[in-house]
């Protein structure tokens, strides 16, 4: 699949499954090591200690950061963050281009730190990734909250978590309904912002209603598997 190009100021849907159809995450530790990737990756300022952050971590409250280098990592970053959606053996982010390249270097920084990791943790070696990173334009507002919905949608597809999106720790769609765990980490204003919060219109009445079924031609037809 040949990748769009990529444009600052533009929306782009990035997704990957494991090689072979394997698991990328196989604990809990393992979803919160990609986490913080996904999260503090925005930027290129280095991060030290990672070992000792994640064990700060917790679904509610996120990661113990200082104030002072969460900030430094939103006033330098290269891609803003929309939303996300992490599952056993792929995952979905909604990215916007900040500065040229900023999503390649940003997708860089996440996929080889993660790589090192799992490989050191289950003592293996190579790609754990199907290839490189899939990328797609989000074309229009219209597009931009179908997808979300979309990404959002994808835990009820678990046994564990079916009709229970609402619920996943590894997804930022609790971000959107409730209160948002990650600060300006996570831009999610341009979805968010779109809905009225009534009982009758909002977001989470959008994502309830949405389509449930795969986007064959938003996953280039690679029957992307969900259990």
């Amino acid at each position: 699949m040949r990748l769009p190009r990529i444009v600052p100021g533009e929306y782009y849907h990035i997704y990957n499954r494991g090689a072979f159809k394997q698991n990328l995450f196989k604990d809990i530790r393992d979803y919160a090591r990609f986490l913080f990737y996904t999260l503090y990756a925005q930027s290129p300022i280095p991060f030290h200690h990672i070992d000792r952050i994640l064990k700060t971590f917790t679904a509610t409250d996120g990661f113990v950061v200082s104030p002072e280098e969460t900030n430094d990592i939103i006033l330098n970053r290269g891609v803003e963050l929309t939303a996300f959606c992490l599952m056993p053996n792929h995952y979905h982010l909604l990215v916007k281009e900040v500065e040229e390249g900023g999503i390649a270097y940003y997708m860089q920084r996440v996929g080889s730190g993660y790589t090192k990791y799992f490989n050191t943790k289950y003592e293996a070696s190579g790609r754990i990734f199907q290839g490189a990173y899939k990328s797609r334009h989000v074309a229009d507002d219209n597009y931009l909250l179908y997808l979300s919905a979309y990404i959002h949608r994808n835990p009820r597809e678990l046994p564990a978590w079916k009709n229970k999106e609402f619920e996943y720790p590894w997804s930022s769609l609790k971000d959107f309904t409730e209160a948002n765990r990650w600060g300006g980490l996570l831009m999610s204003d341009i979805i968010a912002g779109q809905f009225e919060t009534t009982k009758n219109s909002n977001y989470k009445d959008f994502v309830k209603t949405s389509p449930a079924k795969v986007l064959e031609e938003e996953l280039d037809g690679e029957n992307v598997e969900f259990k």
